[in-house]
């Protein structure tokens, strides 16, 4: 019996020790700012590596422009088994084999120099995919605060949930008190226990908000362990120094997509240049060693020679190739002039509703303080009231509704504040440089990656 007691304890011990290895893990959950999960985002995020990768495809794509100014280089050889010998009274007609090898020369060139436009073309792919990395760089860490955000408010109507259910459950034994000295009917505890089951429904309801929330955010970042996240300040000198026509020329002259969008114009131009290159005339230039041997040997066998030629070729007629890809080519050209034109006029609009947005948010925040602070009044005045019986239970709930109210209201314009700041960075082309300048190793990060 004292063994089984001894090995009882020790599992007792063993089931606390885990338990309290589990309560340890969570309570020491890793704590992340927004500036965090931007550093993780760019370590992490598959899209920024594809696009990485594009950028890296693109220099690999000079190299090869750069290639074809460089002659080749090739070495051959042959061997050559013949039925039998073919002997003459002039000497050997054919012999029993032969061998030969050597190395060529060849190098060709259009008159056009289109090989140089290529190499000119490839230059301006790289910084075109620079660009494109940067705005998918900005793009995603704006991905990143609005799913950072998401969690905020779902963590404060959370909290605000749970402070709803605690102020139900003291008005609900409030009522319980009054219904028994005899002050209220039952009806007034029967609304206050629905009232506060109706809360509770909508605790639960934040708490899973919560759970979706924080998956999003998992998802995007490419977070594994578990995490918590906590509020980051947010500058907003540049939305205060400057006006609707200074974000715009800021954007225009900022974001990312502009600058790839006026490179991409460039190299349509190129394209055009390079298909018309195609009419020119192509110079071929070859050398080649060659080296023979072969059995037996003829009289007039010529062991080893060396041998250059120049060819022009000129082409006359492919039915049509060239017209066509010409036109192609001009067409294109017209597509990204239109494409060019309405990124424009979209940015314009971007920054328009950014702007706005914010001075929505700006001023819808300082009316709901106020209105909190009323509310927050008002429901203390009232539960106050109604314990001397000079209130009603009704009136408790429209108090205690109207708090609720205003207080989820002023959490999602708190947010929705920064995040129009954010916002507003992101569409004049300054949110990726504001997040680097904040010293919090994203900077060092980026300069790794490229």
């Amino acid at each position: 019996m004292a063994e089984k007691k001894i090995f009882k304890m020790i599992i007792q011990v063993f089931i606390v020790f885990l338990a309290g290895i589990a309560c340890s893990g969570s309570l020491y959950a890793e704590e992340y700012t927004l500036d965090d999960l931007y550093r993780i985002a760019l370590e992490r995020s598959e899209i920024i590596k594809i696009s990485e990768e594009d950028y890296y495809i693109a220099e690999r794509g000079k190299e090869k422009a750069l290639s074809v100014l460089f002659p080749t280089i090739s070495a051959f050889g042959d061997y050559t088994k013949y039925s039998e010998e073919k002997v003459s009274s002039l000497g050997i007609l054919q012999p029993d084999y032969s061998t030969s090898w050597g190395l060529r020369l060849d190098q060709s060139m259009s008159l056009s120099g289109r090989e140089l436009t290529a190499l000119r073309m490839s230059k301006k792919l790289i910084e075109k995919s620079r660009y494109d990395l940067y705005a998918v760089r900005e793009s995603y860490l704006f991905s990143v605060a609005s799913a950072y955000y998401d969690v905020l408010k779902a963590k404060n109507a959370l909290e605000i949930a749970k402070a709803n259910v605690e102020r139900l459950k003291k008005h609900r034994d409030a009522s319980a008190i009054r219904l028994k000295v005899g002050e209220v009917t039952k009806t007034h505890l029967l609304r206050a226990e629905a009232e506060l089951s109706g809360a509770q429904t909508e605790l639960v309801r934040a708490e899973n908000n919560l759970k979706m929330a924080k998956t999003v955010l998992t998802r995007i970042v490419g977070l594994t362990e578990d995490y918590d996240i906590k509020k980051s300040d947010i500058k907003i000198d540049l939305v205060e120094e400057y006006d609707l026509y200074s974000l715009k020329e800021n954007a225009f002259s900022e974001r990312a997509e502009l600058k790839s969008g006026d490179l991409q114009k460039k190299i349509a131009e190129d394209e055009v240049k390079y298909t018309k290159g195609a009419s020119w005339p192509t110079l071929s230039i070859e050398g080649v060693y060659l080296k023979r041997d072969e059995d037996p040997v003829s009289p007039f066998f010529l062991e080893e020679s060396i041998y250059g030629g120049i060819e022009i070729s000129f082409p006359l007629f492919e039915g049509g190739l060239r017209k066509a890809e010409f036109k192609e080519a001009k067409a294109k050209q017209r597509q990204t002039e239109f494409s060019y034109d309405d990124l424009k006029k979209t940015i314009n609009v971007e920054v328009e509703n950014a702007y706005f947005e914010f001075q929505t948010q700006k001023e819808v925040l300082k009316s709901l303080e106020k209105e909190v602070a009323f509310a927050t009044d008002n429901y203390n005045f009232i539960s106050k009231q109604y314990e001397f019986g000079l209130a009603s239970s009704i009136d408790v709930i429209d108090a205690n509704t109207l708090l609720l109210t205003s207080e989820e209201q002023l959490a999602e314009a708190r947010y929705n504040y920064d995040l129009s700041i954010l916002r507003l960075k992101r569409v004049t082309g300054t949110l990726l440089k504001t997040v680097m300048g904040q010293g919090s190793g994203v900077e060092n990060q980026k300069q790794q990656q490229e």
